[in-house]
């Protein structure tokens, strides 16, 4: 069952997680104690989940993925920290707790995603969590600086502010979350991949073609929960992409059709792992899981 590798992985990647947040002077505890707030509590974690479960589908220790996991979860909590400023999205709540810049105040948050994305990097070179060779974690840090900057999640960021209020087609709406949420699932899929150590050509793009359909499925449900959720159960505000007016699959689609879409994207998923074997089931149990999950 999905829920049982969710919660291995889950423990896996906290303990990888642990040790980054002690701070090396007691003048830094709080901007460490406020990165370590905005990653630590609470999330499914489906990008490090992303992750080990590609480098065990190539035949890899899931383990030697901590350093890819780690770095997945860091941009991703300081992508969250960074979207909920008041420049921003505006946000208070996030995984049912204070967002950071109300917990801490605001020139804290932006210090503590500041903090957090070169931590990523940190992860992705320090030994002790990619035992890869250096060239292999050099192909790594270029993998995720790729899917985190300008041209993928930051870039796909400042599509959609630039989007409130506009009635984009389905390309341009794909184009947009291709970047500001796919890129960094695709990126979590390629670097646990390049953990395992193995993979034909082949099978990297099978990886691809996969990472690509969930990448956009899991934004298609993300729209779809923003409508059908409730408050409580998202952990963050129901209904904030409607209130700011935001492009989404259901406003576009219709409820009915975006739900179609995101199975057809399921879909697509499940047919790109047909050359794995039972190595790929998490893979698998993921992509239903992403368009299953009700927060």
């Amino acid at each position: 069952m999905i829920a049982t590798y969710q919660a291995l992985c889950q423990k896996r990647v906290d303990t990888a997680l642990e040790p980054l947040f002690q701070a090396p002077a007691a003048e830094l505890d709080r901007v460490y104690a406020a990165m370590r707030y905005s990653v630590m509590n609470g999330g499914k974690r489906v990008r490090p989940l992303l992750a080990y479960a590609a480098c065990e589908a190539l035949g890899g220790v899931a383990e030697d993925a901590n350093g890819a996991a780690c770095a997945v979860e860091l941009i991703h909590a300081y992508s969250l920290v960074h979207d909920d400023l008041p420049a921003m999205d505006d946000d208070d709540l996030r995984r049912g707790q204070p967002t950071t810049h109300k917990a801490f105040d605001e020139a804290c948050a932006i210090l503590a995603g500041d903090g957090l994305q070169s931590l990523a990097f940190t992860a992705l070179t320090d030994p002790r969590l990619n035992t890869r060779d250096a060239e292999t974690r050099l192909q790594m840090v270029q993998t995720l600086a790729q899917a985190a900057g300008p041209a993928g999640m930051v870039g796909g960021q400042a599509i959609d502010l630039g989007s409130v209020g506009l009635k984009l087609d389905q390309a341009a709406l794909e184009n947009m979350h291709r970047h500001k949420t796919g890129a960094l699932i695709e990126a979590s899929v390629r670097l646990g991949a390049l953990a395992s150590g193995h993979g034909d050509a082949a099978r990297l793009d099978a990886l691809q073609v996969y990472a690509r359909a969930v990448g956009l499925a899991f934004q298609v449900q993300d729209d779809i929960l923003d409508v059908e959720s409730d408050t409580a159960t998202l952990g963050k505000r129901q209904g904030a992409d409607i209130a700011r007016d935001k492009p989404t699959y259901p406003a576009l689609l219709g409820l009915d059709a975006a739900k179609a879409y995101a199975l057809q994207l399921r879909d697509q998923a499940l047919e790109a792992l047909q050359p794995f074997d039972n190595a790929a089931e998490p893979l698998r149990l993921l992509a239903r899981y992403i368009v299953e999950r009700r927060n």
